[in-house]
């Protein structure tokens, strides 16, 4: 295993640029201030990317130790090159199994919830879905979105299971999660976990965003006034949650 400086010419990320998951990845890294290349495609392009390295889906992060093709997979290999102040998970064993556990509930059912909520309200608005699939995109993905995005919409309902009934079922399970967050907050601390920031902070932040809207999130989110007055209001109501405040400031914070 190489060193953090020794890995800095050698990181590649390829995303999804709307995928919260690979939002995920790209947090960790922009925390730990590693240097990276970010190669962002547009749905299915992007198998053209991640096929080439043994990947499937999105985030894939390319090393000189290997290829990761998992975000928390990502994660743990950027905790074994950080630096002992850096880490991405406590050291004591109680707490790093606190943090495993949370990041897991969040990979598995606050994301997935979180993506079909989204896409719920926005799988028919093509103009929305063109500015946050194509952001950053090579110009030819791009140019093609018009030609491709109408074949692409019912892969996407038929893959994340996007229905009335399940995008009603998927926020359910935002509230209780967020409610499982409110209690770990209710104590006054700063972080998930101990006292230090980890993986369940950057996980909970990363895959909530879709229903908080960070203003300072990468991918730029929709500004209220377009949004549907019900998808408006959720996403006031969760921002009001102790845990909604939580994740706004930890955008406001990412940087520092």
């Amino acid at each position: 295993m190489k060193n953090l400086s020794s890995q800095q010419k050698q990181l590649r990320l390829i995303t999804i640029p709307v995928s919260h998951y690979c939002e995920k990845a790209r947090w960790a890294l922009t925390k730990l201030k590693l240097p990276y290349v970010e190669e962002a495609h547009m749905p299915p392009f992007h198998r053209l990317a991640t096929n080439r390295v043994c990947g499937k889906s999105t985030p894939v992060l390319v090393t000189e130790d290997g290829v990761f093709t998992d975000s928390t997979d990502i994660l743990q290999y950027l905790d074994k090159i950080a630096p002992d102040n850096a880490k991405l998970y406590p050291s004591d064993p109680q707490l790093r199994r606190q943090v495993e556990e949370l990041e897991d509930l969040f990979d598995e059912q606050l994301g997935t919830a979180t993506r079909r909520w989204g896409y719920f309200y926005t799988i028919n608005d093509s103009k929305f879905i063109q500015k946050r699939w194509t952001q950053g995109v090579p110009s030819f993905e791009e140019a093609l979105f018009p030609v491709v995005y109408p074949f692409m919409r019912p892969v996407v309902r038929k893959a994340f299971n996007i229905t009335p009934e399940s995008a009603a079922q998927a926020y359910e399970q935002i509230k209780s999660i967020f409610e499982k967050v409110n209690e770990l907050l209710a104590d006054g601390r700063t972080y998930l976990v101990g006292n230090r920031f980890s993986a369940a902070d950057i996980t909970f932040a990363a895959l909530a965003a879709p229903v908080i809207s960070p203003p300072e999130h990468p991918i730029k989110p929709r500004h209220e006034q377009e949004l549907p007055d019900s998808v408006a209001s959720e996403i006031s109501a969760f921002r009001k949650t102790p845990a909604g405040a939580y994740v706004l400031r930890l955008y406001r914070d990412r940087n520092s």
